[in-house]
């Protein structure tokens, strides 16, 4: 039995929380039954109607031999990445983990939504990776957008996005206040920045190599902007702004 794998990832962007990588094996005949259910790419879809396909999927999942899973990507991984070969790599060998803890491995038509400009790179960054690559029978591409075009594509962006908004729920009940989104749009966010990137260290969840929390630090705090994982510099400014200095 031909079987079709889906492969997109939720939470590239946040300045918070993790990045998670979710993956959909289905037998090829079942895509209808997902065209049905309303499966369309998670961002087209409204939280209520994500979580009611994430619970009808798990709940066929079994019986129909449908699998899913998904990769968590830690915010200190993704830093760590940046400090080293990038993220476009993090993504890569996290898809190379989701594919390869496939319970089938041979004719499989396995499709991944791209997660660099150069879709063919993706694909041939994600099969060098792959144990006992080419599997029989079996194909691998990476498309642009593909989340709109193949329903087990849209299929696993709904289980990383329902995984990934799950993360958000338990940071903001861990932590007694609401962090929002994640997204460094979201005005909620913004505001629990205040509360996560203090002077004496920052949150564990956020993303210290991000845009956003480098430059609430240079805006907000004083001295060197901290990097994860190394010792942050005591070098702060001699005096304030509107203080008189010595010529």
């Amino acid at each position: 039995m031909n079987t079709m794998v889906g492969v997109d990832e939720a939470g590239r962007g946040p300045v918070l929380g993790p990045l998670v990588v979710g993956i959909c094996a289905i037998p090829t005949d079942d895509v209808g039954l997902l065209v049905e259910q309303g499966v369309r790419d998670s961002k087209d879809l409204s939280s209520k109607k994500r979580a009611e396909i994430e619970r009808w999927f798990w709940n066929h999942a079994t019986s129909a031999g449908w699998y899913g899973a998904t990769v968590v990507i830690t915010p200190e991984c993704i830093d760590e990445a940046l400090q080293g070969r990038g993220l476009n790599w993090l993504e890569v060998e996290a898809f190379q983990t989701a594919i390869g803890n496939l319970p089938k491995t041979e004719s499989a038509e396995i499709i991944t939504d791209a997660c660099d400009v150069d879709a063919n790179r993706f694909t041939q960054r994600i099969a060098t990776g792959l144990s006992d690559w080419p599997w029989h029978n079996s194909t691998l591409v990476s498309e642009h957008k593909a989340d709109e075009i193949y329903p087990v594509v849209a299929m696993a962006s709904i289980l990383a996005k329902e995984e990934r908004d799950r993360a958000m729920v338990q940071m903001s009940e861990s932590h007694g206040f609401n962090v929002g989104s994640g997204y460094p749009s979201d005005p909620t966010t913004k505001a629990a920045l205040h509360r996560l990137v203090l002077q004496n260290g920052i949150d564990e969840q956020v993303r210290w190599e991000w845009a956003t929390t480098k430059r609430f630090w240079k805006q907000n705090r004083r001295g060197d902007v901290p990097v994860r994982g190394r010792k942050s510099s005591v070098q702060q400014r001699l005096f304030h702004e509107d203080e008189s200095r010595i010529s």
